[in-house]
């Protein structure tokens, strides 16, 4: 029988894909091979034109048991000594994060059970996250004698629940159940189990039926404002932004529509 794909593509209509890990009998840990089949599998959604929303998630009980420490860190080269082999994996792994905050597709988080070390990673660097009410959030590392920065974990948690209960939650490594992460914000909602995937698909619709340019741009300004050094900044990333979006045919047509009182039909140009 054929060895399961380490993650499954689901593309729907409409520009959606469901991207689930598929390690169910390891929660979803990541082991060498994982790594590299999602950062595939995410350089190819990057390359599809013709999806706008990601949903991540995890098959079976867990969404991302982070790092399989039954699976060595390896680098490129599939060296495993020494610092250098060390830190070509590290690297590695922390790429899939970089790829997410990258690619232009909003990218839902749809937790279901345990986001643990690197599959925190995962969830905070997605541009939304929803969480099922078995979810639980970890920062492992700083228990087994590691740093609890890692994957964009030190960038991204205090700019979604701030620095101080970043820092609590960092140094003690306590777990963060899913009423506790809706409360402080680091997820949007909390949905029954059975019914995540699906609250998932309907914010997706949601965010389908506005333009292509207006969620795209949304998307990237929203990041960059986040590191604006200024208001002034980030007002001139907002008004360059909104003076192209005004000369978009989509703008043209969302016009029309809400003259002529129904609902637009976007292109993307």
């Amino acid at each position: 029988m054929p060895a399961s794909p380490l993650n499954v593509v689901e593309r729907l209509a409409d520009g959606l894909a469901i991207v689930r890990l598929n390690r169910p009998d390891r929660l979803n840990a990541l082991s060498q091979e994982a790594v590299s089949a999602l950062t595939a599998t995410l350089d190819e959604i990057a390359r599809d034109d013709s999806l706008r929303v990601v949903i991540l998630t995890g098959e079976g009980r867990g969404f991302c048991a982070g790092w399989d420490l039954k699976s060595k860190l390896q680098g490129e080269d599939g060296g495993e000594s020494g610092v250098s082999g060390l830190y070509g994996g590290q690297e590695r792994f922390a790429g899939m994060i970089r790829r997410l905050r990258e690619m232009g597709k909003v990218v839902i988080a749809a937790v279901n059970g345990v986001a643990v070390g690197a599959g925190l990673g995962l969830a905070l660097a997605a541009d939304i996250r929803l969480a099922a009410r078995s979810a639980s959030f970890h920062i492992g590392a700083i228990r087994i004698g590691l740093t609890a920065g890692e994957c964009g974990i030190s960038y991204h948690l205090p700019r979604l629940v701030g620095a101080s209960r970043a820092f609590e939650l960092m140094l003690t490594g306590r777990p963060v159940d899913a009423e506790e992460a809706a409360r402080i914000g680091l997820v949007s909602a909390v949905a029954d189990d059975a019914s995540l995937i699906e609250r998932a698909r309907s914010m997706a619709g949601d965010i389908l039926r506005n333009s292509p340019y207006s969620v795209r741009q949304t998307k990237r300004l929203m990041w960059a404002n986040l590191e604006a050094p200024s208001l002034d900044a980030a007002i001139e990333l907002e008004n360059r932004a909104q003076v192209l979006a005004l000369l978009t045919d989509d703008f043209a047509e969302a016009s029309a529509a809400f003259a002529e009182k129904r609902p637009p039909r976007f292109t993307g140009r």
